[in-house]
């Protein structure tokens, strides 16, 4: 009896909603890039009695009693993300990437401070300033986008941004963008202006962690991410920084945004954090970069426009507007065939964000599954029947769909 089986005896309601969600995934080609597949391993560790325990503070030093044994998760998880990333300080508190960029901001600025980070509309993050977040309210945001013609960032017109305006604070990274950041860059403008610089890599951690993507940490003040898309633990966020910052990043998190960390996920990120210091989840990295290529590539072929041209990390960004279909419409009829996409507006879009002009594509699910790039090439052609003739392909579709999916199941079972 499964842990799954378990949950119907006690709860059957729930139990029903887990299970159908289970069953969406298995049925599924999940191609949404900030999802993946945790481990069964660390799936497991997420469900330990560590969820029964209060530990506000940090081993050594916590406000409770009777935390011994949940120190030596934490120190675990820490000290393995210090080997992979080569950092000087580490905290695996935060419940989430967002959580983690809102500690950073909350340790290095003041209400009013002027930030730069990438636009939404160029593939920026929330939490990099936009108006609809804390970000973009609490701060004076200026915010960079990618050349018009390249749809590549063009570092000088960062650097000419930051000249004029002056921050206190200079986010790189972002949530749709597949081309290589160059961090050595973004230090140099920092250190021009007088800028720290934050660097969220929550999309290719996994990437970095595996030397497939340069990293930030020698030249970044503070680097965020997530604990899940490429890094394939448990949702949750992770903040690395330098040994100067070490205390007031520390304090940030808590007791500045946070309070009692879920030391249950922290078991859980620390044994995602063993398995990314391993030969296969290095060869599973590149295989993720291996897949987007030959997505991107088939995508082209089947006549549809990248932004930027192509892709260097695990996602790419599909233009939609001379196929004739929003990236609403194209999400909805990709689900109903068992595709799972989600809707992103590409740089200068004619569309409104709740409608956009194009859908974010990633491989990092579909490559823990055992995809790879024969399927990638499937994968294209389903979309593009999609694209161009929803009604006279889609039960062709769906089955052809269904059919692959069963080839390559999900191990929860």
């Amino acid at each position: 009896m499964d842990i799954l089986d378990m949950l119907r005896e006690y709860d059957p309601d729930v139990y029903e909603a887990c299970a159908l969600e289970l069953n969406r995934e298995q049925q599924n080609i999940e191609l949404i890039a900030s999802e993946n597949i945790i481990s069964k391993a660390s799936l497991l560790a997420a469900g330990t009695v560590l969820t029964n325990k209060y530990a506000e503070g940090y081993p050594g030093n916590r406000y409770y009693g009777g935390c011994q044994y949940v120190d030596m998760v934490e120190n675990i998880a820490r000290d393995r993300i210090k080997k992979i990333f080569g950092c000087d300080h580490v905290n695996v508190q935060p419940h989430s990437g967002s959580s983690a960029n809102l500690a950073v901001e909350f340790a290095l600025l003041s209400p009013g401070d002027t930030i730069m980070g990438m636009s939404l509309s160029a593939g920026g993050h929330l939490t990099h300033g936009s108006k609809a977040n804390i970000s973009g309210k609490y701060f004076n945001v200026l915010s960079y986008g990618v050349d018009d013609e390249t749809q590549m960032i063009n570092y000088e017109a960062v650097r000419q941004m930051a000249l004029e305006c002056r921050p206190k604070l200079i986010i790189a990274g972002a949530s749709a963008y597949s081309r290589i950041i160059d961090f050595k860059k973004f230090r140099e403008i920092a250190d021009e202006v007088g800028a720290y610089l934050m660097v969220d890599i929550a999309h290719i951690a996994g990437l970095v962690a595996a030397g497939l993507h340069p990293s930030p940490v020698p030249y970044a003040d503070v680097v965020t991410t997530t604990s899940h898309k490429t890094l394939r633990g448990p949702r949750g966020g992770i903040i690395m920084c330098r040994q100067e910052l070490a205390s007031k990043i520390d304090k940030a998190v808590f007791p500045g945004v946070q309070g009692g960390p879920l030391m249950h996920i922290i078991a859980a990120k620390a044994v995602a954090f063993g398995e990314a210091m391993t030969d296969e989840f290095k060869a599973y990295q590149k295989q993720i970069v291996d897949n987007a290529a030959a997505l991107c590539k088939a995508l082209q072929s089947e006549g549809f426009d990248i932004v930027s041209g192509g892709t260097d990390n695990h996602l790419m960004l599909v233009d939609l507007r001379k196929m004739g279909v929003t990236g609403d419409e194209l999400e909805k009829k990709l689900d109903a065939v068992h595709i799972t996409v989600n809707k992103n507006s590409i740089p200068n879009d004619p569309q409104k964000p709740s409608i956009t002009s194009g859908v974010r594509l990633g491989t990092p699910a579909v490559t823990t599954r055992g995809f790879k790039e024969p399927e990638m090439e499937m994968i294209a052609r389903w979309i593009k029947d999609i694209a161009v003739d929803y009604e006279g392909n889609r039960d062709r579709v769906s089955a052809e769909v269904t059919a692959l999916c069963a080839k390559y199941p999900i191990y929860y079972e």
